[in-house]
């Protein structure tokens, strides 16, 4: 294949939109000899009072004031793009982010994704002046389609479902420019992994059920109050706690796990995820749009925890109707759910079924096919 260079830009408020990237890019690497990927992360190319907004404000504010998210996003949605304020948002969002435009010329792309609308508005209005020519295209990163998202003006959309595609077919563009691919995981999660051999290699006990509690990139959500409500329900399984980065989430597990030896295995940051979702019975996530696509592509159920107002509401709409997920408003429902599963094997087996056909592990190497010509 001849060279190609793809440049993948992104924006490093919650975790979601970068690790799609950088699923993109580790499969290009892997699959597709002769391109050559960079990846940008948005925010590093802006002001420091801009990337507070975004990605520091954005965190505080669905933890402290989930209700005023929850407003902020059905506003936004609601919208008119042609309105003075929206029109004012883009302005600002040029303003400070003119770094980035040079560093998009200076690597000469012969294409570009977007796993954010943030880069997609800018090179938009690159388009419209006659200033840019490159391909763009668009990467929807949830399970339901937000006005931000509505970029005209691009060469192509990836939607994570038909019900995201039909809606971009309404409000964006003709069907040939629409493609539903799902949302791109990391080429690990394509993978089939011996489960007996996987739960050894973490330590664990092969003839137990394991259950992964996850708690986003961040390790937000009260982890270890979950994790106690479960193990207090008092059935046999073991608990395996991610707290990503957050060390005061890790400790509090830690001094749990000692009050339930050989039931809780706490974990800070790991690459292995997939992994330990090969040996997981239930994964119980926030939905976000990355952790459950890679859930699905793992084939592996969910309890939705703790959904984010607006985006996660949505994902969590989605698999629940889709019959791959339950959804717990609290620590007492999240362990009945667990309950449940743990003794209607036949109902935790239709779950698996059912997330395993919504799955799109290889929706990386799909949107690769489509931007390189080969699909």
């Amino acid at each position: 294949m001849a060279s190609k260079k793809i440049l993948l830009l992104s924006v490093s408020a919650g975790a979601g939109h970068m690790r799609a990237a950088e699923a993109l890019r580790h499969c290009a690497q892997e699959q597709f000899p002769g391109v050559e990927t960079l990846h940008l992360d948005v925010l590093q190319y802006v002001t420091a009072a801009f990337r507070k907004i975004y990605s520091d404000w954005y965190v505080k504010l669905v933890n402290a004031s989930p209700g005023v998210w929850r407003l902020l996003y059905e506003k936004t949605d609601e919208a008119d793009p042609r309105s003075p304020m929206q029109r004012l948002r883009r302005a600002t969002e040029r303003l400070n982010t003119r770094a980035l435009l040079r560093a998009v010329r200076e690597f000469g792309p012969d294409a570009v994704i977007c796993t954010h609308f943030l880069p997609a508005e800018l090179l938009m209005h690159e388009i419209r002046r006659g200033r840019w020519d490159t391909p763009v295209w668009v990467q929807v990163t949830d399970f339901d389609l937000h006005r931000m998202w509505v970029i005209p003006h691009m060469t192509g959309y990836f939607a994570g479902n038909g019900e995201v595609a039909e809606r971009m077919r309404h409000s964006i563009a003709p069907p040939a420019q629409i493609h539903t691919t799902g949302i791109p995981v990391m080429p690990a999660f394509a993978r089939r992994y011996a489960a007996r051999e996987e739960a050894q290699s973490f330590g664990l006990d092969a003839a137990r059920r394991m259950i992964l509690l996850m708690g986003g990139g961040a390790g937000m959500g009260g982890l270890d109050g979950v994790a106690r409500a479960l193990l207090e329900a008092g059935h046999d399984f073991q608990l395996v706690a991610l707290a990503g980065r957050n060390a005061a989430a890790l400790a509090a597990l830690q001094a749990l796990a000692a009050q339930h030896p050989g039931r809780l295995v706490p974990m800070g940051f790991t690459d292995q995820v997939h992994r330990l979702m090969a040996c997981a019975s239930i994964v119980i996530t926030k939905p976000g749009g990355l952790s459950t696509s890679e859930c699905l592509a793992m084939g592996v159920p969910m309890i939705l925890n703790s959904p984010i107002p607006g985006q996660e509401e949505r994902n969590a709409d989605y698999l629940l109707e889709q019959g791959a997920a339950l959804k717990a408003i609290d620590n007492l429902a999240l362990a009945w759910r667990v309950q449940r599963l743990l003794t209607e094997p036949g109902l935790l087996e239709t779950m698996q079924r059912r997330a395993a056909a919504l799955g799109k592990p290889h929706a990386a190497r799909d949107v690769l096919r489509v931007v390189t010509g080969q699909g």
